[in-house]
């Protein structure tokens, strides 16, 4: 791990040359092969099907990898996949999943999809990148994977091919021979040709049949976004994935470090940040079950998972590491460095929690699909400014800046004042981040900042602090509430393990603060407690919860990040149901539905009689728009009275 302690060490690395003098491969296969030559017999990538500390797992070493994604850059060529052609992974974690993910950016384009989303936005997302072959899973147990894949290729037949991976190879007797007894069906409704990996790749040469790329190209597309509505695509080159993979090289990992990534590699924190960190360094990633974190038994044995392999990094997210601390440390970390957490603020109170049962420090970074990945992180050296996301990365230049919609600057925010966060750096695709050109009009300042989205500050020592996200913000009363201060607050008492703050409805206010949160296994405690807790955490009066709940689990995302959108939906039919009850109107919130253009309507149902005008009354005060649920087939009556 190289010296990298303040801005001044990260300058000295700046100044040393400039980014396009650096003597780093210009494509992916080339940073492949350079690392299967230096460290041709050191492992490369574990995967465990099953959590025991004690199951069978496979492992590649640098050399097996570069011949297996040689292998599959091979096949996707035979089957007519050139370099501006897109080869869609639609994969739970799995050597399989990381070999294609590798092997479609040498051979065309890599195009990795979430597989919790729907079967409509996957295939949304087959018609926008222009997919030919989809690669993912042959049906089974305890996965729809396979059956989404069918659905969304009938949606998209711009598929040619579909490769299928079976996982029954990971299993042992007796769940080998009963598992295709019990397998699902999935009805292919489609006309796309089916192939099996295994036997498609075997029949491969494991030297490149074809000449690779003279230089940088786009090599994948990352879809942005959660579990709703339709995701945003983003392009990304060859030279974002190896600066990521530079940086983390010189600053992190070298060929003796074992990294645990329980991360699904749809997402750039595991496909591009350890992805591009292991190639470049030469160091092993274990990956633990296909579902990772999300996998059964993995919080459960992830102390002894981490004994066993002689695990020197965690890669994690806040919200894993909440459920972390509620498990005894029971295993020898004495191979344990560090912990890695991004995706998320990181609380003060979680990150004394892990420190203390593991004498273990967690560095916080920061990053985001758009930009590749990485902008910054708090030096691994230096100060651990917690709560902070650290120093911004050699030759990226972060800028905190107020713009219009057009990105046009109004004003560039001085030490310590909050803006928008905008980037510059090897990583940022200027002017062409989404593939959909219409999406990129205002997404720069000055054509040159990546404008995130997000807000924060610099303070006097260089250190980024994330604030919030724009489009998070409470706005009460056109006060401005960052939902941060609250969830700080709150996660600051040892009963709570995570916590989500949103703005829910008000008619006087617009907006007033609302939290909901997750307790700690085991923990007893009342909303009246923790309402009363953040009453005294929380300075500023106007950004005191109104209302708290105690839910069983906080709705997340894939990579463990808080899914506000569910929250909001939650919040605003509580909130309607409660004004429509006290006027004495039959009706109530049957759901709460995204649409493209008016963001979240409520849809209604009649409980019984009731005036449709003195609804439109009572939840016109409210600024969310509603529906009735029947307005389709009744004529659109209610979407004119919530208008």
């Amino acid at each position: 791990m190289a010296d990298y302690a303040s801005c001044v060490d990260r300058d000295a690395i700046t100044n040393e040359m400039p980014w396009t003098e650096r003597d780093v491969p210009p494509t992916l296969y080339g940073l492949l092969t350079r690392t299967a030559e230096r460290f041709p017999d050191r492992n490369a990538m574990t995967f465990q099907m099953f959590s025991d500390p004690g199951a069978r797992a496979e492992t590649l070493t640098w050399r097996q990898m570069r011949s297996q994604v040689t292998q599959a850059a091979n096949l996707f060529r035979e089957l007519g996949v050139g370099e501006t052609d897109t080869v869609a992974i639609l994969m739970p974690n799995c050597t399989e999943c990381f070999v294609a993910l590798y092997g479609a950016q040498v051979a065309g384009i890599a195009n990795p999809i979430n597989p919790l989303l729907e079967p409509e936005q996957i295939a949304g997302i087959l018609r926008e990148t222009g997919a030919k072959v989809l690669v993912t899973l042959r049906a089974f147990p305890k996965t729809d994977i396979a059956q989404k894949a069918a659905e969304a290729v009938r949606l998209a037949p711009g598929i040619e091919t579909v490769i299928e991976v079976d996982l029954l190879r990971y299993l042992d007797f007796p769940k080998s021979w009963i598992v295709p007894l019990i397998r699902p069906k999935a009805h292919a409704r489609h006309r796309a040709r089916v192939l099996r990996y295994a036997d498609e790749v075997a029949r491969q040469s494991d030297t490149l049949d074809f000449a690779d790329s003279t230089g940088d190209r786009i090599s994948a597309y990352f879809h942005t976004g959660g579990t709703t509505g339709m995701p945003k695509v983003a392009q990304h080159k060859y030279s974002g994935f190896v600066y990521n993979g530079w940086l983390a090289e010189r600053l992190l990992f070298t060929e003796e470090d074992t990294l645990i990534c329980p991360l699904p590699f749809f997402h750039v924190f595991a496909a591009v940040v350890v992805g591009g960190a292991v190639m470049s360094s030469g160091a092993h990633v274990v990956l633990p079950t296909p579902a990772g974190y999300r996998g059964d038994g993995v919080f459960d044995n992830f102390w002894k998972l981490l004994e066993r392999w002689k695990v020197t990094f965690v890669i994690t997210v806040p919200t894993a590491i909440a459920a972390l601390m509620q498990r005894p440390v029971n295993a020898d970390l004495s191979a344990l460095k560090i912990a890695f957490s991004g995706s998320a603020p990181l609380p003060v109170e979680l990150y004394n929690r892990f420190r203390a049962a593991t004498d273990v420090t967690i560095v916080e970074g920061y990053g985001l699909t758009e930009a590749t990945c990485l902008v910054a992180v708090n030096p691994p050296e230096g100060e651990k400014k917690v709560g902070s996301v650290g120093l911004p990365f050699p030759y990226t230049d972060v800028r905190i800046l107020r713009c219009d919609d057009s990105g046009a600057i109004q004003q560039e925010m001085g030490v310590d004042e909050v803006g928008e966060i905008c980037v510059s750096n090897p990583g940022v695709f200027e002017g062409q981040t989404y593939l959909e050109a219409d999406k990129n009009r205002g997404l720069f300042a000055e054509e040159k900042w990546l404008r995130t989205g997000d807000l924060g500050r610099i303070d006097a020592d260089g250190y980024l602090w994330i604030t919030g996200r724009a489009k998070d913000l409470i706005i009460r009363g056109g006060h401005n509430i960052d939902p941060a201060e609250i969830e700080e607050a709150l996660t600051s008492h040892e009963a709570v393990a995570v916590a989500g703050a949103i703005g829910q409805p008000d008619a006087f206010s617009g907006e007033l603060p609302c939290v909901y949160v997750e307790l700690v296994d085991g923990a007893d405690v009342t909303e009246a407690a923790l309402l009363e807790h953040a009453q005294h955490k929380i300075h500023e009066r106007a950004a005191r919860p109104k209302y708290l709940e105690i839910l069983p689990e906080l709705p997340k995302t894939a990579v463990g990040k808080v899914f506000k959108p569910d929250l909001r939906k939650r919040a605003i039919a509580r909130v309607y149901d409660a004004a429509l009850k006290e006027r004495g109107l039959a009706a109530r919130v049957v759901s709460v539905v995204e649409d493209k253009k008016r963001g979240l309507v409520a849809k209604l149902e009649r409980t019984g009689e009731v005036d449709a005008e003195a609804v439109g009354h009572c939840l016109g005060e409210f600024s969310r728009p509603w529906d009735w649920a029947e307005s389709a087939e009744r004529g659109g009556e209610g979407a004119r009275a919530a208008e």
